[in-house]
């Protein structure tokens, strides 16, 4: 029986994006294009563009490939990083590739499944993409072990090529309370890799990488992009060179022997996202923002304005003055309370108890039953702080199993060389250990009617060693299904991923989470750039921000609160404070603040974002319109003191331009101050102008003093 031929060239579209694959004679196939979306294209149009773009034929060509295949490697003449490197019992294994199959989905998310196989080395390979709603493709391999003898996989990375014209790369980094600080250069020559080698994402997290032609922009300029939907290690990379088209790929950083295949076996990397857009900035989170919303677990009900109990008692947990804190979060409208680290056996400070999760009668005599439904009866829901990953040496669990730690077997006899926070990394991928997390959390949240999780991850993972080898890939795979499976078990149950902060940000924990708490910065100034970059990849409604006291405790800067509260409306809403001890002028700008959230939250939760590319570095800009374009937030923030007496005018896009919009000032944030220049819109409270003047003119705003912010709501007049 002879075999179908394969087809020739394989295109995926939607959304305004393209990915065009050709096969060649032999090996894996290549992408001739990966951007904007090229049309209905003919099989003479696709013939011609091959010919428009290919390498010469031998003799007359450069050793090196013109045109990736899906997996670069040195049998295709690619001359930088390949895309897998692989060992059997020691000795390297070259694939050469034979494709079996060309497989597309017609659906609302276009897919290709390509299968290969390498008979004489053994392998089989599974590549998977897919164009998913907003026009991400999600590129995802499958490596098999079809030959005896062990397999090593050092690595197995998702690539695309960029055009040559590239010539910035965009990254990120930071520091605790300092995420998701963008850091562009020129885009360097010949092949360089980006490393986490934290165990979890990390405050310096990539995050991202952006190829963009010149510095990237807010509305305008062609971006390229790849996440690694991974919540470990992971390396991100790029190939520059003179004879080879540029790339750009992600995968996860695998440990010497960390991967190990017996026959049969299966190795699946996390899903890739690459991202093109043509709208710069706005435009790549407009396509992360479209998968996400689309996911059938994406959060539909309106976001709950929250209050965390952190930085209003830390560890100081008196039962009479949580519940009066209850009562007065009631009073001022929030509708999550959640009682955050502190509750559990002898956890007076942050040197015990992690791992004990059971409620402390010491602090907690009647259990936190009374609580729980005090909290119920006020219609707010109940959340409670966990950090199930961890164990500190002083604890009951710890002390009985000291086995189950995450490190070296002899690392016990040293824990100040590997103590972080005085606290160790519980080895969850041991079943028995798993299954004592499991058991105490699944019990309480049953016991309490708990309706969310703040899961917290304090630390990085130092020398993990998991059944005698390295243990940062099992861990992190056993604390999805940890995620998963309490969500599976209480429906409803909502988790929010927190990690000392934002150091655990990716699609791969947003897959069973439905929060992300940004930063453990609550200090406003900082937060207007934490949320707006980590909003690049998430929308603000998955993304935690709260109204901490007037003085931040991560950085000892003093704010009005008119300004805390503008920043926080920009995310998914809530305080991080002890408001029983505010004034009742206070507790009447909260109570007016909660319901301006509520009013406007489905804007911001289901709008388009906006950014302004502003000249004054001092200025924010941050808006939200909605999809049928009817209305529109924008926050005019500023982080210092603006350059000019005179602003530039604040242009606010993404608006009809046939639309006449009145633009009114919410004032429930309070009073803005600034200098002493009062534009006369501003002075009468609202004003009425088309989107296309708004968009191309913009409205003259007043020299704000430091840390100010105007709140500007927009309806169809």
């Amino acid at each position: 029986m002879l075999e179908s031929p394969l087809p020739r060239f394989v295109s995926l579209r939607g959304e305004g994006t393209a990915l065009l694959l050709e096969q060649p004679a032999t090996g894996l196939p290549v992408v001739l294009h990966w951007g904007r979306d090229l049309g209905d294209l003919t099989e003479s149009d696709r013939d011609q563009l091959s010919l428009a773009v290919s390498r010469q034929t031998a003799p007359g060509t450069l050793d090196a490939a013109w045109q990736v295949s899906i997996l670069p490697q040195e049998s295709d003449g690619w001359p930088g990083r390949p895309g897998t490197l692989l060992t059997r019992d020691g000795a390297p294994v070259f694939p050469r590739w034979k494709v079996t199959g060309l497989d597309t989905t017609d659906s609302a998310t276009p897919g290709l499944t390509v299968t290969a196989t390498d008979e004489t080395a053994g392998l089989q390979l599974t590549s998977r993409f897919r164009i998913e709603a907003g026009g991400v493709i999600t590129v995802r391999h499958e490596l098999t072990n079809t030959a005896s003898g062990q397999l090593a996989v050092d690595w197995l990375e998702a690539t695309l090529p960029a055009p040559k014209a590239v010539d910035r790369v965009t990254s990120f980094s930071g520091r605790w309370t300092r995420e998701k600080a963008p850091h562009t250069t020129e885009l360097p020559r010949g092949t360089v890799t980006r490393q986490t080698r934290r165990g979890r994402s990390g405050h310096d997290s990539t995050t991202m990488l952006i190829a963009s032609i010149n510095p990237p922009a807010d509305r305008d300029g062609e971006l390229w992009a790849v996440h690694l939907g991974w919540s470990a290690d992971t390396t991100y990379r790029t190939d520059r060179g003179p004879e080879f088209v540029t790339v750009l790929g992600a995968g996860e950083l695998v440990r010497p022997g960390e991967i190990v295949l017996a026959p049969g076996a299966t190795y699946e990397t996390p899903v890739a996202y690459f991202a093109w857009s043509g709208a710069g900035l706005d435009g790549l989170a407009a396509r992360f923002h479209g998968h996400l919303r689309a996911r059938p677990q994406h959060p539909r009900r309106a976001r709950p304005l929250v209050l965390n109990t952190w930085e209003a008692v830390y560890f100081d947990h008196n039962p009479a003055n949580l519940l009066h804190l209850a009562d007065v979060a009631a009073g001022v409208g929030i509708e999550r309370f959640v009682l955050d680290d502190g509750w559990f056996m002898a956890r007076r400070d942050d040197t015990k108890g992690l791992g004990d999760w059971l409620v402390d009668p010491a602090v907690w005599p009647d259990g936190l039953g009374p609580l729980a439904d005090h909290v119920h009866g006020l219609g707010m829901e109940f959340g409670l702080w966990f950090e199930p990953e961890m164990v500190n040496l002083d604890s009951d669990v710890a002390r009985a199993h000291p086995d189950w730690l995450l490190h070296r077997p002899d690392a016990i006899d040293f824990p100040a060389e590997l103590s972080w926070r005085t606290q160790f990394v519980l080895d969850i991928a041991n079943p028995d250990a798993y299954a004592h997390v499991l058991g105490q959390m699944d019990a309480l949240v049953a016991e309490l009617g708990i309706n969310f999780i703040k899961w917290d991850h304090n630390r990085d993972l130092i020398e993990a060693v998991h059944a005698g080898r390295y243990g940062v890939h099992a861990q992190t795979q056993a604390a999805y299904r940890l995620f998963a499976e309490l969500k599976s078990r209480h429906p409803g149950l909502e988790i929010e991923s927190c990690s000392s902060g934002g150091a655990r940000s990716d699609l791969g924990v947003m897959a069973v989470a439905d929060r992300m708490w940004a930063s453990d910065s609550n200090d406003p100034v900082e937060r207007q750039d934490i949320q707006r970059w980590t909003q690049l990849l998430l929308p603000p409604e998955l993304v935690g921000g709260h109204v901490g006291p007037t003085v931040a405790h991560s950085s000892g800067r003093a704010t009005d609160l008119s300004y805390r509260l503008a920043t926080s409306l920009m995310g998914s809403a809530g305080f991080e404070w002890n408001i029983a001890e505010c004034s009742e002028e206070e507790l009447a700008t909260i109570t007016a603040f909660a319901g301006l959230y509520k009013e406007v939250r489905h804007i911001i939760h289901t709008g388009t974002a906006v950014h302004g590319d502003l000249r004054d570095a001092a200025l924010r800009l941050t808006g939200a319109v909605l999809p049928d374009l009817s209305a529109a937030v924008y926050t005019v923030a500023s982080v210092a003191t603006t350059e000019d007496s005179l602003p530039e005018h604040i242009r606010l896009h993404g608006l009809d331009p046939e639309t006449r919009y009145t633009v009114r000032v919410r004032r429930e944030i309070g009073r803005t101050l600034h200098g002493f220049a009062t534009p006369g819109w501003l002075s009468a409270g609202e004003v009425t102008l088309s989107g296309r003047v708004l968009g191309t003119v913009g409205l003259q705003i007043p020299p704000l003093w430091p840390a100010q912010a105007l709140v500007l709501h927009l309806t169809r007049a």
